[in-house]
């Protein structure tokens, strides 16, 4: 794996375990602590992309650059990939509820939904920031590096396991792995990034944005019946 793949995951990781950093701070500011914990992921994550970009200045300068975009096939792939997605999500949740009995909602959905209810501008990292780097992470980095050195489906259930468990929904385990796999096998198709990043933003923003628009409790219900998963997290 390219060190500049290591530093990028590093720095997702690094990412993820600062939000450790405000519970102290919860505990000395005289601050609303979901208003602290919003405005240091927010930060964190805008400072997570930045680095992560600079590191992958040369990739992203060479695609700006080319004289052949595919802008064609990326709009393509990006629509198709979007109803694979939805596909993939749907039939892994009704495997779930009928053969593995998960019939509770998801856990993480519920947080992040909550959270952006309370804070609009928490929507940010669940539509924008979080698909954009994990993207870079999980398929640029992790998937790419391992389909180097085996075949797709493997390397696809193993960053797709990676990626489920950042999200700490085991429950819904086979719902994010099928969806990660749609995002690995549009990123091969098109060995373009910025397809599964706009599939994943997609989704993420569609899933808020009927979330939000749905009474909690008729939202409950819903949920209990269809998998409505948003990929993102703290």
């Amino acid at each position: 794996m390219p060190k500049k793949y290591i530093y990028v995951i590093a720095t997702y990781v690094l990412m993820q375990l600062s939000s450790y950093l405000v519970i102290p701070l919860e505990k000395n500011l005289d601050i609303d602590p979901i208003i602290l914990t919003v405005s240091w992921s927010i930060a964190t994550f805008l400072i997570a992309l930045a680095v992560s970009c600079y590191l992958l200045r040369d990739e992203i300068r060479s695609f700006f650059q080319s004289e052949d975009k595919s802008i064609g096939q990326i709009i393509l792939w990006s629509v198709l990939g979007f109803f694979l997605v939805i596909i993939a999500q749907n039939v892994s949740g009704l495997i779930e509820r009928y053969v593995f009995g998960v019939t509770a909602s998801s856990e993480n959905t519920r947080v992040l939904v909550e959270v952006a209810r309370q804070i609009p501008i928490f929507i940010i990292i669940i539509s924008v920031l979080g698909p954009i780097l994990e993207e870079l992470v999980f398929r640029k980095a992790i998937f790419g590096s391992l389909h180097k050195r085996m075949n797709f489906f493997f390397a696809a259930i193993i960053s797709g396991f990676l990626f489920a468990i950042l999200h700490n929904d085991f429950s819904h385990l086979l719902t994010y792995i099928a969806a990660a796999t749609v995002f690995a096998f549009i990123y091969v198709e098109t060995k373009r990034i910025i397809v599964p990043i706009i599939v994943h933003m997609s989704m993420n923003t569609i899933a808020v944005i009927v979330n939000l628009s749905i009474d909690p409790e008729e939202l409950q219900k819903m949920m209990e019946e269809v998998q409505l998963i948003l990929f993102g997290g703290f």
